[in-house]
C-alpha cells in the first residue's frame, strides 16, 4: 500500500500520457474520473472519445501534458470490428433496439468485398445520429431520445485500410458477422461504416463489437488496464510522447534559452517545404538534455513557439495559445 501510495504521490507532479485499455461499458469520462483519483490530479483530458461498448486504447493527458492532446486527437486511427449484415438498429450498434431485419442469405462473399472496397478511401460520411455532434447547441443523442428525427450532414473522412478477416454465417445465413480492420482519419464513425456497408448491400447493419488497436503512434501494446494502473501507474513520459507523435527539432543551450522565454529563433531546416513545422502540425523542439521545450510552427525565416513547457518548473506551468485539451 505504501508503494502504492508513493507511486501515485510522485505522478502527481510529474506530466505525462497514460494509454488506457478501455474496458466496455465505461464511459470516456468514466476513465477520466478513475485516472484524476489515480494520479491525484484533476487535471486529466483524453485525446478522443470511445463509446461505452467499446474497447481499446484510450490516450490520457495528465497535467501540462494535456496540452498535447489537441494533436493527438487529430491522428489516424486503428480499429478492430464485427459488422453485423441483416439488422439495422437505432444506434447503428448493438446497444440499440434492432429497427428492421432483412435477411442477409443471398449476399455473396464477393458483394462484401466488393462493398467494402467501395467504402475504402476518401468517403462522404453522415455520422450516427445518436452521437455526441451538436445540433443548434444540443446533443444530436439528446434530441434523439427526446423523439426527433436527425439527420446530420455528411462530413469528409479517409478510410486508409478497409480488410475483411472472416465472414460468418449466422442463423441459417438470415445474419453475417464480417469481422474487419479499419484504419481510419479523425472524425470517421465505425458506427455509421457498419451501417453504410449494410445499407449498400440492401440488408442493413450495425457495430456488434469494436476494439480500438492505435491511436497516432500510441498502440495497444502500451496500453494497460485500469486495474493494471491501480497497482502501478505507468506514465509516458512527455518527451518520449512528444519524438513520437510529431516531427523534432534539436535546440542548442542559446535556443533553448530563448524559447523558453517564448521569444522566436531561426527557422527549421525544413522551412518553405510542404513538410515544415505549422501551428497546426507543429515541430516537438527539444533542449540538450533531451526535455521537451516547446512545440514550434516555421513562419518564414523564423520558428515561433506555439506552446511552451518552460524547462524545469512544476506542472501547468508554460504558456500556449489556446491547443490544450482537458475533458
Amino acid at each position: 500500500m505504501g508503494a502504492i501510495l508513493a507511486t501515485h504521490i510522485l505522478v502527481s507532479v510529474l506530466s505525462g500520457l497514460v494509454i488506457v485499455d478501455k474496458p466496455q461499458g465505461w464511459t470516456s469520462h468514466d476513465v477520466v474520473g478513475r485516472m484524476r483519483r489515480l494520479a491525484g490530479t484533476r487535471k486529466v483530458g483524453h485525446a478522443g472519445t470511445l463509446d461505452p461498448m467499446a474497447t481499446g486504447v484510450l490516450v490520457l493527458g495528465i497535467n501540462k501534458a494535456t496540452r498535447l492532446l489537441t494533436y493527438i486527437v487529430g491522428t489516424s486511427k486503428t480499429y478492430t470490428a464485427t459488422i453485423r449484415l441483416g439488422e439495422s438498429t437505432i444506434t447503428d450498434d448493438a446497444e440499440g433496439e434492432v429497427t428492421e431485419a432483412r435477411s442477409a442469405a443471398d449476399v455473396t462473399d464477393d458483394a462484401i468485398a466488393a462493398g467494402v472496397a467501395a467504402l475504402t478511401g476518401p468517403i462522404q460520411q453522415v455520422p450516427s445520429s445518436v452521437s455526441a455532434i451538436k445540433v443548434n447547441g444540443e446533443r444530436s443523442y439528446a434530441r434523439v431520445r427526446s423523439g426527433e428525427e436527425v439527420k446530420l450532414a455528411a462530413r469528409p473522412v479517409t478510410i486508409h485500410r478497409f480488410d475483411f478477416h472472416s465472414i460468418n454465417r449466422v442463423d441459417g445465413g438470415r445474419v453475417v458477422d464480417v469481422d474487419v480492420t479499419v484504419e481510419c482519419s479523425s472524425g470517421t464513425y465505425i458506427r455509421a461504416l457498419a451501417r453504410d456497408l449494410g445499407n449498400d448491400l440492401g440488408v442493413g447493419g450495425h457495430l456488434t463489437a469494436l476494439r480500438r488497436t492505435q491511436v497516432g503512434p500510441y498502440t495497444l501494446d502500451q496500453a494497460r488496464t485500469l486495474e493494471e494502473l491501480a497497482e502501478e501507474l505507468e506514465v509516458l513520459d512527455m518527451s518520449l510522447a512528444a519524438r513520437a507523435l510529431m516531427p523534432n527539432r534539436e535546440l542548442s543551450d542559446e535556443e533553448t534559452t530563448e524559447i523558453s522565454f517564448g521569444r522566436r529563433i531561426a527557422a527549421g531546416p525544413g522551412a518553405g517545404t510542404p513538410g515544415a513545422a505549422t501551428a497546426d502540425n507543429p515541430a516537438a523542439a527539444f533542449a540538450p538534455s533531451g526535455e521537451l521545450v516547446a512545440l514550434l510552427a516555421d513562419t518564414g525565416t523564423f520558428a515561433k513557439p506555439v506552446l511552451v513547457f518552460a524547462p524545469g518548473t512544476g506542472p501547468g506551468s508554460g504558456t500556449d495559445a489556446g491547443t490544450g485539451q482537458a475533458k
